[in-house]
């Protein structure tokens, strides 16, 4: 960061490297036609215990997106509904749910994008693995088949409940969308920019009508553990998202 971009950030606080990282995220998503309008949330736990947490202001698009604009709040915090800026009903219900009940997933990424929201609509909403991309979620995607209409705090529990393994990573929230969970804000939208990936991979084959080359499970699974223990690649893929923002001259880091 140069030192004018510095000191014109100076005032963002706390946390102005994360809310920066969210910056980048949101207006990245808008540019790769991972958002909805100005539905979708992305969040990102701060403290140790998961429960303070960045998230994105209500009603706001994605490419308008600031660091100073991205909203600190606390999962106990029972007030937070009742105050001028408010997040939007659904990110409270949903992810402040998440991060209160899952410390592990400190980056937790919901949107409709259109081919993981196709996928979301089948009803076998499975993902076969049919190339490298589709292989990377072998045995790591939570399929949500009780959708109970928009995701306020109930509707967050028993999404929560869902996700309490690890491993499980993405889920195919059913006629809604998918969510993506990750230990930094690079980790999860690049698992967030392959999942929609391979999405578009499997549907576009689907409207082949031809028949499928499935990669044998022990092949996909093995295809997983190395991507991901692959060194470096979300974090050198966010880095090229950041540097191209700079090229266009976005002012994400204000």
């Amino acid at each position: 960061m140069t030192a004018a971009l510095a000191e014109a950030t100076a005032s963002v606080s706390p946390y102005l490297a994360e809310r920066i990282d969210l910056a980048i995220a949101f207006q990245s998503a808008a540019k790769l036609n991972l958002h909805e309008a100005v539905a979708n949330h992305f969040s990102l736990a701060v403290d140790d215990n998961g429960k303070r947490f960045l998230i994105n202001p209500n009603q706001r698009h994605f490419s308008t997106l600031c660091a100073s604009d991205i909203l600190l709040l606390d999962s106990d915090d029972k007030d937070v509904m009742n105050r001028p800026d408010a997040p939007d009903p659904t990110a409270w219900g949903l992810h402040a749910t998440v991060h209160r009940l899952l410390p592990h997933a400190r980056c937790v990424m919901h949107v409709h994008p259109i081919f993981s929201t196709v996928l979301a609509s089948l009803a076998d909403s499975r993902l076969p693995a049919i190339d490298q991309n589709t292989a990377t979620f072998f045995d790591r995607v939570v399929i949500d088949e009780g959708f109970g209409g928009l995701a306020f705090e109930e509707e967050g529990k028993r999404i929560a409940a869902k996700l309490k393994d690890p491993k499980k990573s993405v889920m195919v929230m059913g006629n809604h969308g998918v969510l993506v969970v990750g230990s930094s804000v690079a980790e999860t939208f690049n698992r967030l920019y392959y999942f929609e990936r391979a999405a578009e991979t499997y549907i576009r084959a689907l409207q082949t009508g031809l028949v499928l080359r499935v990669i044998p499970d022990d092949i996909a699974a093995k295809t997983a553990d190395e991507i991901a223990d692959y060194p470096g690649q979300a974090e050198m893929h966010f880095a090229g998202l950041r540097a191209v923002l700079d090229i266009d001259g976005s002012h994400y880091a204000q």
